[in-house]
């Protein structure tokens, strides 16, 4: 396979740093699912059908989730060196395969915001550990809200007491309902037996059944439900860039954040929810976020495990 290449106006080496930082997006099961092709005039973003957790995310909404992270990822790397970037989402045949193209779009500056967001790239974590017992900042709460409006999605804060008992009930729910699967438990061996790959999306482990709901990991002083506005590949790679901007933002405020995705993988569970939000949104991911200490990084895939191989053609 042939190494990076210059692209967008950049050498090698600075591709390679672009590609560096997208490969630093969360993933279900820490997989990182996606493969880049660099041409001179575009970098393509696509999924790696090896990596597919058909199981667990069986319609490959998470997966599209996370290869939306990585082209946020993209996005910011490019700004750091003045570039614009232009993004289309699923080009078309004209570009197999591909779930987004990038372009260049001329010159931008760097604003202290995109600053700030492109140092939390290396320092971004999922948090497994227990949350300290802090209330989240008002203000800090309404700068994760504006990351996801700027994104064209929504984030709901979860204040309502009873309204956080039926999310951390609809997580039992989609547990107890994954636990008794096989062929999902079959895949989570498969992916996280091996001590090089750590379990980066969700909350799981050998005891979640026996803990109380919202008690199974310490004290998470918040939650939020991550939606678009419509549903569809389009609208998950939507959500994944707005993802991103949460995380990124949140780590820039000194926050921690885990995942409590497993009702967004069982269906019914996540119609439970989509209800439970009024309806009109779609679920896209549901996290804890509070005040954590600090955890060592995920293992990540070198650069050249992410070039694509000429003729891959998978758009999930």
């Amino acid at each position: 396979m042939a190494g990076v290449t210059g692209a967008l106006g950049l050498d090698a080496d600075e591709v390679r740093g672009v590609l560096v930082a997208a490969g630093l997006a969360p993933s279900l099961n820490n997989a990182q699912p996606w493969r880049f092709r660099v041409e001179r005039d575009r970098i393509e973003v696509h999924a790696d059908p090896a990596r597919r957790l058909p199981a667990t995310d069986p319609d490959d909404r998470e997966l599209r989730l996370a290869c939306g992270a990585a082209l946020f990822g993209i996005r910011l790397a490019l700004r750091a060196h003045g570039i614009r970037p232009l993004v289309t989402l699923l080009p078309g045949p004209e570009y197999p395969g591909a779930l987004a193209v990038v372009r260049r779009g001329g010159s931008q500056a760097l604003d202290d915001r995109t600053r700030a967001l492109i140092a939390a790239m290396p320092a971004r974590r999922t948090n497994r550990e227990p949350f300290r017992d802090a209330p989240v900042p008002v203000a800090h709460r309404q700068a994760l809200v504006h990351a996801a409006e700027r994104e064209r999605s929504w984030l709901h804060v979860v204040t309502d007491r009873d309204e956080r008992a039926l999310v951390h009930r609809l997580v039992a729910k989609a547990h107890g309902v994954q636990a008794a699967d096989p062929a999902v438990r079959a895949e989570m061996a498969a992916w996280t037996a091996d001590g090089g790959v750590r379990d980066e999306w969700v909350l799981r482990d050998s005891h979640a059944a026996e803990r109380p709901p919202g008690e199974d990991h310490g004290s998470a002083p918040l939650t939020v439900v991550l939606s678009s506005f419509y549903d569809g590949p389009q609208a998950g790679l939507q959500s994944g860039q707005a993802l991103q901007r949460v995380l990124l933002t949140a780590t820039a405020l000194g926050l921690a954040a885990s995942f409590l995705s497993q009702p967004i993988e069982v269906r019914p569970v996540r119609d439970e929810l989509r209800r439970a939000l009024g309806g009109g949104l779609v679920p896209q991911a549901v996290l804890r976020v509070g005040f954590g200490s600090p955890v060592p990084p995920a293992p990540r895939r070198p650069v050249e495990d992410l070039l694509c191989d000429t003729g891959l053609s998978t758009r999930p």
